[in-house]
């Protein structure tokens, strides 16, 4: 771009496609600005122009401020930004301006360990749906198989990974043992990344350390939540977070369901206490809810309500592989949008036979309260959610 060529940009104003900044002392306002171009459309950086569009110069050394704005082209940002920097001396001073072209690459840029985009003349963060639709773009589609790049296959829990071996009934202590990269690599909890080891999704949820430390996973969760009234607007009495590993997650949304407290009934004279809802049918649904979720969703995680009259899990994605609600209901066929981690699932124990899970909650419905669970199925919105009535049929 010619100097001719930035001075019309001067003249016409902060907008979309360019700001204004007096210098490069205060690098965090440069940083994210070229951060949300590059993840956006594209725009100029000019520095030595004041907001009012007036050009006051650069008070420092020229040759610095090029070597301070090329190391930080190449270092400021999670990876390095290609763009074009030029200068050029006013009789008011130096004014530089850099070309920031849209980024192309793996994932969203990042400044200062958060992604940045351009709303009007403003650098802000992405709300959840303008974070998923960047991630689209940039091709970064989660799935089971897709490795986590900030992560390494130190991050992986050996004990975790030989106890899942040993549930399989597979020795690990008994010699020759395979390498344990190549163990890891064979079952897909690991992939090779550049001559580098990197965790899978599936490897980081089923035998990971810290499964929620990194920013595609954070969210990946059971939220529980319950309430005093019949909907999320109504006061909420008890919040938890279950995180950790797949089984971890399950086993505390369950203990969490568990501290709700139970009701005494009678048979005549036997006393016979009960949970509000059979666990067997919550485990079920829970275990389905995170075997069956859409993990491309990033930032989603999965919702455990209990509400004065039902309980509802909702988990993030449509049905997978064109399944129905008719269909489930039926207890038809299995089709997993994630099978290892339905197989992790199924081998630690946490679900039943492929395709039982529906007849196994609707039988425990019965017996428990006569009523049965319900299920809704939105594609537009991207949710499956299964409703639990806690009332008897006749209420």
């Amino acid at each position: 771009m010619e100097w001719t060529d930035v001075l019309n940009r001067i003249a016409g104003g902060e907008d979309g496609h360019t700001e204004f900044k007096p210098n490069f002392k205060d690098k965090s306002k440069v940083g994210k600005t070229i951060c949300a171009f590059a993840n956006t459309r594209g725009g100029l950086v000019v520095l030595g122009v004041s907001d009012s569009r007036q050009i006051i110069g650069v008070d420092e050394d020229s040759e610095q401020v090029q070597e301070r704005l090329t190391s930080f082209l190449q270092t400021g940002c999670s990876s390095p930004v290609n763009a074009r920097l030029s200068r050029h001396q006013d009789p008011k001073g130096w004014v530089h301006w850099l070309e920031v072209p849209r980024q192309r690459g793996y994932e969203p840029l990042r400044y200062d360990g958060r992604v940045w985009v351009r709303r009007g003349r403003s650098s802000v963060q992405p709300s959840p749906t303008e974070l998923q639709e960047l991630y689209n773009i940039f091709g970064y589609v989660l799935t089971e198989e897709r490795a986590i790049g900030a992560a390494s296959s130190a991050d992986i829990d050996l004990e975790a990974f030989r106890a899942y071996l040993r549930q399989l009934g597979i020795e690990t202590e008994e010699s020759p043992q395979p390498h344990t990269d190549d163990d890891l690599r064979n079952r897909t909890v690991v992939v090779d990344i550049g001559g580098q080891l990197r965790p899978t999704l599936y490897g980081v949820l089923a035998f990971g350390k810290e499964p929620q430390r990194y920013p595609q996973t954070a969210n990946f969760r059971i939220e529980c939540a319950a309430y005093a009234g019949t909907d999320r607007a109504s006061v909420p009495l008890i919040v938890a977070s279950a995180t950790g590993r797949l089984d971890e997650q399950l086993r505390r949304a369950l203990a969490w369901f568990r501290s709700l407290g139970r009701f005494e009934t009678y048979n005549e004279f036997v006393r016979r206490d009960r949970y509000l809802l059979p666990p067997e049918a919550l485990r079920e649904a829970l275990t389905n809810a995170v075997a069956h979720r859409d993990y491309a969703i990033t930032g989603s995680k999965v919702q455990f309500d209990f509400f004065a009259d039902r309980a509802e899990l909702t988990s993030p994605g449509s049905l997978p592989n064109h399944m129905t609600t008719a269909s489930v209901r039926a207890g038809g066929t299995a089709r997993s949008r994630n099978e290892s981690i339905a197989n992790y699932l199924l081998t630690m124990k946490f679900m039943e036979q492929r395709a039982r899970g529906w007849p196994l909650m609707r039988a425990a419905m019965r017996e428990f309260n006569g009523t049965e669970p319900e299920i809704d199925h939105s594609a537009e919105s991207r949710y499956v959610r299964v409703t639990f009535r806690l009332g008897d049929a006749d209420d």
